[in-house]
């Protein structure tokens, strides 16, 4: 796995051997930052369920002002320190090493929207669901952040309007897709 482009391109990331994580692939990424790179630029950056920062690295390395990674496996933790020090890019990027839901009420003492929060759960556990739920009374996410869940092809989103979201997208891919979710205003389309 590699940074795909800017200020850190080229550069290699390592990852956690075993299948405690599921990095992105480089192809999917870049996919995933040709359709982003507007909402990424000089705004703040939430990578949750980072496994190894990969994501949330090729946003610093595109010209995100801040990454923030929450990630609850210490060694998934330690590999996302190691890759924003090889990257250079550790001055703009904070760990948080707990859950999910921690995570959020850690950041929401700030009181900073995010500009994209990206999530890439464990598949089939219903996480996207919970993390929206919390979302949706947030200010971590006003009506310009842009969320994006990576999710098996079969997981349902169908509930994303009662957790105050709308779906404005989605890319599927051969094993999985992108999710693209904003606040709700009434006028959305897929």
């Amino acid at each position: 796995m590699r940074v795909i482009a800017g200020s850190a391109r080229r550069l290699q990331l390592k990852t956690l051997d075993g299948l405690e994580t599921r990095p992105t692939t480089d192809r999917i990424k870049e996919t995933l930052f040709n359709m982003i790179w507007r909402d990424v630029v000089s705004r703040p950056f939430l990578d949750c369920f980072a496994g190894s920062g990969g994501i949330g690295i090729e946003a610093l390395s595109r010209g995100a002002s801040e990454a923030v990674f929450i990630e609850k496996n210490p060694k998934a933790a330690a590999c996302i320190r190691q890759n924003l020090k090889t990257t250079r890019l550790e001055d703009r990027g904070k760990i948080l090493t707990c859950d999910i839901l921690s995570g959020l009420k850690r950041l929401e003492a700030q009181g900073q929207a995010f500009g994209v929060i990206f999530m890439d759960p464990p598949y089939r556990q219903d996480w996207e669901r919970r993390a929206l739920s919390y979302l949706k009374d947030s200010a971590l996410a006003d009506a310009e952040t842009l969320i994006i869940a990576e999710a098996s092809l079969e997981t349902d989103f169908s509930y994303a309007e009662e957790t105050g979201f709308s779906v404005i997208r989605q890319k599927e891919y051969k094993t999985n897709k992108h999710v693209f979710l904003q606040r709700s205003t009434g006028q959305e389309q897929i």
